[in-house]
């Protein structure tokens, strides 16, 4: 699904507060940046715009395509590195103050081997004092239940012209294995409501837990400094859906 950059930006826009909130972080860090998974530059772009150095690596060659337009456009191409990669296996031969996963895209990580070698990779390209953050998704029990085998209407994103664009998702979990594998689909839909396109494309993520979560760090090296339940930096307790960690290495 991720070769539709243009859908993507449209109906994609991250949790609130998500954008203030690595901006700030990629300033207090003070050095060079690096996004894993870093899309169509959506958080990539607004660090550079602060005036940092920052590098984007992402698997999609389309989602980069679309970046470096974006940036282009902004006026901050000179400020980013946007590199064709897999978080799970690369070496760019340099170290980074600031290493961040936004937007839930560790769940892409299917298996505790893929994650343990992101992991891995991550630690040996963080720089001393430096911070890894990335946020998750909460699981919560009743909302498993609730979506499984169902299709959901995710949201209506209105275009210039007069048309909109409908997202819906059909989701399937394999609890055993903690998957969640979705169906995406996106209507393109006329000023008078009829379909015009249609796109289908399918993904899979793995829902991790709270707990789960951190002694996976834990063990790959990390110790967590500091936890939140908000992009607002609430507390983390029962009622949040978000987890959002920032980590440091051992």
């Amino acid at each position: 699904m991720y070769q539709w950059a243009d859908y993507y930006d449209l109906t994609n826009r991250g949790v609130p507060g998500d954008v203030d909130f690595y901006v700030d972080l990629a300033k207090q860090a003070g050095g060079e940046i690096l996004e894993l998974a870093c899309g169509t530059g959506r958080i990539t772009i607004p660090v550079a715009e602060a005036g940092l150095r920052v590098t984007g690596l992402d698997m999609s060659v389309d989602m980069l395509r679309r970046a470096e337009q974006k940036a282009a456009e902004k006026g901050v191409l000179d400020h980013i590195d946007f590199i064709q990669g897999d978080m799970r296996q690369f070496e760019l031969e340099k170290q980074f103050s600031l290493i961040m996963i936004p937007f839930r895209s560790f769940l892409h990580l299917l298996h505790i081997q893929e994650q343990m070698k992101a992991l891995t990779a991550i630690r040996k390209h963080l720089a001393p004092g430096g911070k890894f953050a990335l946020n998750v998704f909460v699981p919560k029990i009743n909302h498993l239940y609730e979506e499984s085998e169902k299709m959901s209407l995710r949201g209506m994103y209105p275009l210039e012209n007069g048309e909109q664009v409908a997202m819906w998702d059909f989701t399937r979990y394999d609890h055993f294995q903690q998957l969640s594998e979705v169906t995406r689909t996106y209507e393109r839909l006329s000023a008078d409501g009829i379909v015009t396109e249609k796109a289908v494309g399918r993904f899979t993520l793995r829902y991790i837990f709270p707990t789960e979560l951190h002694h996976l760090l834990r063990l790959n090296g990390f110790k967590v400094v500091q936890r939140y339940g908000s992009f607002a930096k609430s507390g983390f307790d029962q009622n949040s859906t978000e987890l959002i960690i920032v980590a440091e290495k051992l």
